[in-house]
């Protein structure tokens, strides 16, 4: 009984880490990763005012004044989009996860949705499949 118990509790601590570092699909290489990185960060930059990226928060129905800090490195695919988010921070120390929804059209990439991911680390759910 002991090593069942031990079993599930070792299978759910996997599956947890599992879920948390799966935000990279390893066999996305090459263009479609190279190309979604400068993506984003174009989008960024031509999307900030004053150095601050603007986004409409749809949960708080606020207007968002965010300053970049870092373009994650992983890269999924979801749906028709390669899926990678940044982190953020307002002038009031709240942090913010975003991400953002990238697309490809005749080898052009360009981002066409951000999403308030999560907010001082407490995810939102959305579904884009």
């Amino acid at each position: 009984m002991y090593k069942f118990i031990h079993l599930v509790c070792v299978s759910i601590v996997f599956g947890t880490f599992s879920i948390c570092f799966a935000a990279d699909d390893p066999s996305i290489q090459g263009a479609p990763r190279e190309k979604s990185q400068a993506a984003m960060n174009k989008h960024v930059g031509e999307n900030s005012y004053n150095d601050h990226y603007i986004i409409y928060d749809a949960v708080d129905g606020k207007l968002r004044r965010l300053k970049f800090k870092e373009l994650h490195s992983g890269l999924v695919k979801k749906g028709d989009f390669y899926v990678s988010c940044a982190d953020f921070v307002d002038d009031e120390g709240n942090t913010y996860d975003l991400d953002f929804l990238v697309g490809e059209k005749d080898g052009e990439y360009s981002v066409y949705q951000a999403i308030v991911h999560k907010v001082n680390g407490k995810k939102r759910q959305y579904n884009i499949e």
